[in-house]
């Protein structure tokens, strides 16, 4: 048993996820730290207001250059690799430019639509947004391919302290809405200003070298059509059902039950960024190694996907039986409700924190066309409970209550179809 287990925290896997494991647990600490103090300052609505624009943001940054980075990784060869980060940059470039100026036009339109009036003018930032959440997922990858973890910890950390470190002594002085907004809106620029001193991978020099050795470019775009055609719409969708919650929360009830469900969310996320995004990153490269090797692919998920449940049992259990007496005890008596929504919430997570495995190796058994249908029904089906909670019952508790039983079975299922899949890739 000893030998078993030295061997296994010898493994190059769990040594590049406790890389990565502890630059993100340095972040999240910062996070935590500082949050308590962020909600004092700033309050349920404010922090509603800041929340429905970071749903916004969560809709479009997914598909900010159509999900091209996912692609880095997967090639054999670097030449590649680098040709599909030139066409990415160039497709989040256009798409910057494009939602610029339907901003330009439609700015009210889309803001009513939205039931986002109060922030209608912050919605200029997103074609920033944009472009810098495009350049971070690029060189994300292209340092997940490289398998150059320690960098993407070390930037992790100090966006993490930047951000969070800005957000409260801005807010000490002036504690507004605008405040955490401009902060959330430039969060990605913060990112790509830190891998442009940490790394070189994103100099004009670098970029003129990866246009010079890259191969055609309507190869490229034949190769991997996948990703546009099945994964962006899939992410969107992804998008949608995450972030929905808060903008129809915002809708229905008010921006203080966006603010309680923002701030659970927030917290909950924790344990997900910290080791899920961890061992995705890393596990990402890793089947995709597999596939290639001929490995026994539902076995390595299965591995993952229990390690993970395991993990995440004593986190999420203390959310579901303490919730509100811990969030009132840290964040403040106001946001006693908030414990009450992430009890809930916790529940969902807790499941989407197992699958991780699963969405990663999608791609790599060929799957996206089924993660499209797939990730259609389940956001049809998350959204519902919302609204018949809305509908039905008029009760932004219940409604949340029931978006998170509908997501915790989509997740299942998701689990359960990812290992069957993958066995008959296997075979």
């Amino acid at each position: 048993m000893k030998q078993q287990i030295n061997k296994i925290l010898q493994s190059s896997f769990i040594r590049n996820v406790m890389v990565l494991v502890s630059g993100t647990a340095a972040a999240q600490a910062i996070a935590l730290i500082l949050i308590p103090v962020i909600t004092r300052l700033y309050g349920p609505e404010i922090y509603g207001l800041m929340g429905s624009f970071k749903a916004i943001i969560n809709i479009i940054v997914p598909i900010a250059a159509l999900t091209y980075p996912i692609a880095i990784v997967l090639p054999n060869s670097d030449r590649e690799a680098k040709g599909i980060m030139l066409i990415a940059f160039k497709i989040s470039l256009y798409l910057s430019i494009i939602s610029l100026i339907i901003l330009v036009f439609f700015n009210k339109q889309i803001a009513i639509g939205l039931n986002v009036e109060e922030i209608s003018n912050y919605l200029y930032l997103l074609p920033l947004v944009i472009i810098t959440a495009s350049i971070v997922q690029i060189i994300e990858q292209w340092l997940i391919r490289t398998k150059q973890f320690r960098i993407n910890a070390k930037i992790t950390f100090l966006q993490a302290l930047v951000v969070n470190g800005s957000k409260t002594g801005i807010g000490i002085i002036s504690p507004v809405a605008p405040v955490l907004i401009i902060l959330t809106a430039l969060e990605n620029a913060f990112k790509v200003g830190l891998m442009t001193l940490i790394t070189k991978e994103i100099s004009l020099k670098n970029i003129r070298k990866f246009k010079q050795n890259s191969i055609n470019t309507k190869i490229i775009l034949k190769k991997y059509n996948d990703f546009p055609k099945y994964r962006a719409p899939q992410e969107f969708l992804n998008g949608i059902s995450k972030s929905f919650p808060v903008l129809l929360l915002t809708a229905f009830f008010s921006p203080t039950s966006a603010g309680f469900y923002t701030l659970g969310r927030t917290v909950l996320s924790a344990p997900t960024q910290l080791i899920g995004k961890a061992v995705g990153d890393v596990f990402y490269p890793r089947i995709t190694e597999a596939s290639y090797n001929n490995e026994d692919l539902s076995k390595i998920i299965k591995k993952a996907t229990l390690i993970l449940a395991i993990v995440g049992i004593i986190p999420f259990g203390i959310v579901i039986l303490f919730g509100p007496a811990l969030f009132s005890f840290v964040f403040g008596s106001d946001w006693y409700e908030a414990g009450q929504y992430a009890r809930w919430i916790s529940l969902f997570v807790y499941f989407a924190f197992m699958n991780r495995p699963s969405v990663k190796s999608l791609p790599v058994i060929s799957a996206q066309r089924f993660h499209l249908i797939f990730t259609i029904i389940g956001t049809i089906l998350r959204l519902s409970g919302l609204v018949i909670g809305y509908y039905v019952f008029g009760d932004d508790l219940i409604s949340v209550a029931l978006f998170s039983i509908a997501t915790v079975f989509v997740n299942i299922f998701l689990i359960f179809i990812t290992i069957k899949l993958s066995k008959n890739f296997d075979n």
